[in-house]
């Protein structure tokens, strides 16, 4: 950290909070020896072997247990599901009618469907082994004043723990000495830089997580220096064990898709079984068939009227819209949540790396005479300086050398740095510090090449003075140069006395969500080769810098586009709230930006929260905690919430939210684990193509259930229908069995090649709970499946009247059902007219209408064919003209519906 006001002013994201239980409320505040008599130990000689092992023997050991789940309950946990209910209903049906090659096809698509499901739950792995998996390390630890290496599992409370740069921090600690001691805490609380520690006793009584600077958590890293610290948790009691109860909390809950579909195929099978009854016992008082011969009938109706391939067909068009979205970078996890993101109208996500490009930049210098911008994004060192607000100086570009305040602050800059910058992988990495590496980039955007350090002597910072400070030879001069906390700098310079001057200077500056650093020098005697920091004083003060990680271009478009469509981008960060809403405005996040803190969220019951939430778009300085209240106050007011993020303390959030969506770079495996999709890029545009693919998926299976249901009733009207009028049926139960095989095979597909329409993102997200289907689509499905069974019946009974044998007639409405089918597609793929410059957009829709027909010549003319489905050959007018002239009669009734629809019905009715 640089400045006093560091924790409020920085870019770092998810400065964590999280609650401690009441009995270690305040462990920073306790003095060595208050602390060793809390947990009865020596802050010398740490524990004895034998308490040590008395300990381990009583509590465990540090490790967090985990319930697993037997492989074959996973397994049968897929079969449950009405589509599969649906399936295996159709699967026994066909298997006592003893259509047995139907039943087998049926079973293997149940059977498939569950380990299809049953593998991506195991490739998924379980988010609460890998954090379990992180505690497993070795550490140095102080028994009975002995060092020993022990396994970080058999750690107890009160042990006495050495750490070392690289080490893994075993469990939670309180520090007891901390030499230079920096930490790396971003798995746990998404603060980017590593934590300097300290080891004295701190005097609030209430911090968050990332300020309690004498405390260490287990997850996280030593990157340098050394220190001891007693443990004060183990396993489950430590933060990270906190974190892992909520997310074992969390319950998996369907996506919106599945409890629509869930909630459709429920409602199909009761009113077919119970449409089932009432025809039988109907047809038994009729007394129109015999008893074995209405039986049949009602089987028949009932397997012509249930729409099994529903199931298969959304999987499909579900799968297709996986593969689609592995080509734009973004991995689904499981085949329902590629639909999600088209119902969601919250995207919930993290700043630093997300929205912003996790690269420190300099945008802003003032020095005493003048203020200016500094050009050029991230680590790139493309860019110069201009005058604030003017680009030239006289007309002519400014040389940064005019100014020689500037060009002592851009040399500082380069000489106090200890960055390192290279191009890989087509971007720059960063080796050092994120603030470093700002000034290096400064440096190198000013000099055009790397700062050339000849140094002499260094102080590195240290937070008891708040400033670090380099002595090099600098253009023929030995100069003291020292960058730092503005407060602190401005103390040491010759700048006193206008400390109203450069107060509104930096009141500026943190009013934009700026980090600020003071540079400063002092040209000394030649002889001098060490730096006292207490002797550091009468500074000339070159100037100070604005630092922020500038928001991603990308990011500010995306959040646009989501816009548009009717989704609102909400910011949850642990950043201080000036920083988060700065950065917000720069990218347009809202028309009005509006904050609440982590502490003021904690402040708020869950009703207070819930009827609040809408009201906010920053959440600032949020913990693990927060961010689960504000999914499920979200979720509480009907929203369908996304949540992006790619901490270990992302993860109850990732799990609670309707669509959780890590990052697959700096995403951890918890968080990606935790997640329903993975953005392997890390590009917050990815979610816009998403939603996009989500939109388009749903519309997809929306035209599926829209197709699959009237021509499914409409072969189980056919039977409804003739058992009422007492007539013989126009239909064998093998042709309602072959209908379904060869529309299960074929036409139903169809909708999977449909491209996306126009306008898809210029729509609101769809109402989940008002289901797949609106009242006019159910009026549709009535009328649509009344005119097919209608003209199949007219056409059997008129044949058959003419004296003709009922073979031909079966077999001609058989074909009538079929090209109903067709002509009935042409209408449902788009919202255009059938005749448009949409037509042949679909062009596998006409192959599989050719394989279609082609199936049709077979069955009507293929010898054994006719044997086993009761078909005979006909002329061209009985077997396909008429059928054809029924298809265009389906085909003009509808494209008149689908007119009065879009014209004249479609604010009041359809689903948007």
């Amino acid at each position: 950290m640089i400045d006093e006001n560091a924790h409020r002013l920085t870019d770092t994201e998810d400065a964590e909070q999280d609650q401690m239980p009441p009995d270690a409320a305040k462990l920073w505040q306790l003095d060595e020896a208050t602390l060793a008599a809390k947990y009865k130990t020596d802050p010398e000689n740490g524990l004895s072997l034998d308490e040590a092992a008395n300990r381990l023997y009583l509590n465990g050991r540090n490790e967090m247990e985990i319930k697993r789940q037997s492989r074959l309950l996973q397994f049968i946990k897929q079969f449950n599901n009405s589509i599969i209910y649906i399936l295996a209903a159709a699967a026994v049906m066909t298997f006592f009618m003893q259509r047995y090659s139907d039943s087998i096809v049926i079973g293997l698509v149940i059977i498939a469907n569950a380990i299809i499901g049953y593998v991506q739950e195991r490739q998924a792995g379980n988010a609460l082994e890998r954090i379990r998996e992180m505690l497993i390390s070795k550490n140095f630890v102080i028994r009975d004043g002995q060092k020993l290496e022990v396994d970080a599992r058999d750690l107890v409370v009160g042990d006495l723990v050495n750490l070392e740069a690289g080490d893994a921090v075993p469990a939670d600690m309180r520090l007891i000495a901390a030499d230079n001691l920096n930490v790396q805490e971003s798995t746990l609380t998404g603060e980017t830089n590593p934590i300097e520690k300290i080891e004295e006793p701190l005097k609030d009584a209430q911090l968050a997580l990332a300020d309690r600077r004498n405390m260490v958590y287990a997850s996280t890293a030593v990157t340098s220096g050394s220190g001891y610290g007693v443990v004060t948790a183990t396993a489950g009691a430590t933060e990270i064990g906190h974190i892992q109860q909520s997310v074992g909390e969390v319950k998996e809950k369907p996506t919106p898709l599945m409890r629509n579909l869930n909630s459709l195929g429920f409602g199909l099978s009761i009113a077919i079984v119970v449409a089932a009854v009432l025809l039988f016992l109907l047809g038994m008082v009729m007394d129109t068939y015999s008893l074995p011969t209405l039986l049949i009938a009602v089987i028949t109706m009932v397997v012509g009227s249930m729409p099994e391939g529903l199931p298969a067909s959304t999987s499909v068009v579900l799968a297709m819209g996986t593969r689609q979205m592995t080509k734009k970078n973004v991995i689904v996890k499981s085949l329902p949540a590629v639909e999600t993101l088209g119902a969601v109208d919250i995207v919930n996500t993290d700043k630093t790396g997300t929205l912003t490009k996790n690269e420190m930049t300099v945008t802003k210098i003032v020095t005493p005479n003048h203020a200016f911008d500094v050009t050029g994004v991230g680590y790139d060192d493309n860019g110069g300086v201009n005058f604030d607000g003017a680009l030239t100086l006289n007309g002519q570009a400014y040389d940064w050398h005019q100014d020689n305040h500037l060009e002592w602050l851009v040399n500082i800059a380069g000489q106090t740095t200890d960055a390192q910058l290279h191009f890989e992988n087509d971007k720059w990495e960063l080796t050092g510090e994120p603030t470093d590496g700002a000034l290096t980039t400064l440096y190198r955007k000013m000099a055009d090449h790397d700062p050339e350090v000849a140094e002499i002597d260094s102080l590195p910072f240290d937070s008891a003075f708040r400033f670090s400070a380099r002595l090099a030879d600098l253009n023929g001069q030995r100069v003291l140069m020292v960058k730092g906390s503005p407060a602190t700098v401005l103390r040491l310079t010759d700048q006193a006395g206008d400390e109203h001057h450069w107060a509104a200077k930096m009141k500026a500056l943190t009013g934009d969500g700026l980090r600020i650093v003071a540079l400063a020098y002092q040209v000394v005697d030649s002889t001098v080769d060490t730096i006292d920091a207490k002797a550091i004083s009468g500074l000339t003060l070159a100037g100070m810098v604005g630092i922020i990680d500038p928001p991603r271009e990308e990011a500010a478009t995306a959040i646009q586009e989501l816009r548009q469509a009717g989704v609102q981008v909400k910011m949850i960060t642990g950043d201080h709230p000036d920083t988060a809403m700065a950065i917000a405005n720069k990218l347009n996040l809202a028309p009005t930006v509006k904050a609440i803190t982590g502490p003021e969220i904690d402040a708020l019951n869950d009703t207070q929260l819930q009827a609040q939430i809408d009201d906010y778009n920053v959440f600032a300085r949020a913990t693990p905690a927060n961010k689960l209240r504000i999914v499920r106050a979200q979720q509480a007011n009907d929203h369908v919430v996304s949540m992006t993020g790619d901490g270990v303390n992302d993860a109850p959030a990732l799990k609670q939210a309707d669509i959780g969506v890590a990052m697959g770079i700096k995403g951890t495996e918890v968080a990606k684990e935790s997640a329903d999709m993975v953005l392997a890029d890390d590009d917050f545009a990815d979610i816009v193509a998403a939603v996009r693919e989500g939109r388009h998926v749903f519309d997809n299976i929306r035209k599926t259930i829209r197709f699959l249901l009237p021509t499914s009733f409409a072969e189980g009207l056919v039977v409804i229908i003739s058992i009422l009028m007492g007539h013989d049926l126009p239909l064998y139960p093998t042709q309602l069995l072959w209908i379904n095989m060869v529309s299960a095979l074929t036409i139903q597909f169809a909708f999977i090649f449909e491209p996306p329409e126009a306008g898809i993102m210029s729509r609101g997200p769809r109402k989940v709970k008002a289901g797949l289907l609106s009242k006019l689509d159910s009026f549709e499905i009535v009328y649509v499946s009344l005119l097919i069974s209608g003209l199949g019946i007219f056409a059997y009974d008129y044949l058959t009247a003419i004296g003709l044998p009922n073979v031909v007639g079966s077999t001609m409405s058989l074909n009538i059902i079929i090209f109903g089918k067709i002509f009935y597609l042409f209408n449902l793929r788009n919202d255009y007219p059938v005749i448009s410059k949409y037509f042949f957009q679909n062009k596998m829709a006409f192959y599989i209408i050719g394989i279609l027909i082609l199936l049709q010549l077979g069955i009507v003319y293929l010898p054994f064919m006719q044997s086993i489905f009761h078909t005979t050959n006909v002329n061209f007018w009985y077997g396909w003209g008429i059928p054809i002239i029924a298809g265009i009669i389906v085909l003009a009734v509808t494209e008149i519906g689908k007119f009065i629809r879009f014209h004249f019905l479609k604010p009041a009715t359809i689903i948007e």
